[in-house]
């Protein structure tokens, strides 16, 4: 395989291309949470207690404490819920050069509401359990915090403090523009276009990094040996590569012929090999961590590129 990488004209077409294509079959989603804090910082007061105690100035100490335990069984469940809506979010879209937004393709959006609604459901029990627990808790953090512990920041009930919200926000330029100010109009349109492409370059740069620490991962625990014994490992190294792969056939904005290349050529190597025929079968195990080792060389070499085509931030 060549490592040879694109030049940049012909990778400036195709980009502005998947950009389009990109453009046209998507639209923005932000997925937003509030959620009750539990950390708080000492009042200026305690702190300049605490410097006393060790001697050292108010200004050159910062403290805070911890409201509750986050490490209750009930609290860390609603924490799980949470992440899984993170992560459900971020596999069903592509990144966006905007905080808190991502690209969701236009056929998935009733698959993400839906889903969404039923972790929405999930956090709601997860919350009421929660708040079962939550008298425990507040005697458990009166204990431990001793003259720390103020009432005050600590509300009667947990209801409305945990939610998550959703919503499809407009990142095109106001149409009411294109008659008030043309000229303004068309300065966002350009503005936009070269979101889309910054939008592409992040795509690919994650779907790049990404496939890049899964065969590495794999190759290592393939190649790998503890105690002149081959390395173990778990069955997620395989399915969590089957997974990148479908995410990629169903996100992928066609922006950069060889990594498609590449994910093809990986799903090649693995395809048909159970993580236990891996373990059973040294000659397969070998056979696999060599192909891929091939692999992983090609993306370091997109990886050390990266920085002739990584995203300039501009100041806001």
């Amino acid at each position: 395989m060549s490592t040879t990488l694109e030049e940049p004209s012909v990778r400036t077409r195709q980009e502005t291309t998947a950009a389009e294509r990109l453009r046209a079959c998507s639209v923005a989603v932000r997925v937003s949470f509030r959620w009750f804090g539990t950390r708080k910082s000492l009042t200026a007061q305690q702190i300049a207690r605490a410097a006393d105690t060790f001697g050292a100035e108010e200004q050159y100490l910062s403290a805070g404490k911890k409201l509750l335990d986050t490490r209750h069984p009930a609290f860390q469940e609603v924490t799980a819920v949470r992440n899984r809506m993170i992560g459900l979010w971020k596999a069903m879209s592509l990144p966006y050069p905007e905080p808190g937004i991502r690209l969701i393709r236009h056929e998935r959006i009733d698959t993400f509401n839906q889903q969404m609604q039923e972790l929405r459901e999930e956090l709601d029990q997860a919350v009421e359990k929660l708040e079962r627990h939550y008298a425990q808790l507040r005697d458990a953090a009166r204990q431990r915090l001793g003259s720390l512990y103020n009432p005050a920041d600590y509300p009667d009930s947990l209801d409305g403090l945990f939610a998550v919200s959703w919503d499809f926000p407009s990142i095109e330029p106001p149409d009411y523009l294109r008659q008030l100010n043309p000229e303004i109009y068309q300065q966002e349109c350009q503005r936009m276009r070269q979101r889309f492409d910054e939008a592409v370059q992040l795509a690919e740069q994650a779907f790049t990094e990404e496939l890049s620490q899964l065969v590495g991962h794999l190759t290592e625990r393939l190649a790998g040996q503890a105690d002149n014994r081959p390395k173990i490992f778990r069955d997620s190294c395989v399915t969590n590569l089957t997974e990148f792969f479908e995410r990629f056939r169903s996100l992928n904005v066609r922006s950069n012929d060889q990594l498609d290349q590449l994910v093809n050529q990986c799903q090649d190597v693995v395809r048909g090999v159970e993580p236990q025929l891996l373990r059973d079968n040294q000659g397969l195990r070998q056979t696999v961590a060599r192909e891929l080792t091939q692999v992983r060389g090609v993306l370091e070499d997109l990886l050390v590129d990266r920085p002739r085509r990584n995203i300039l931030r501009r100041p806001r």
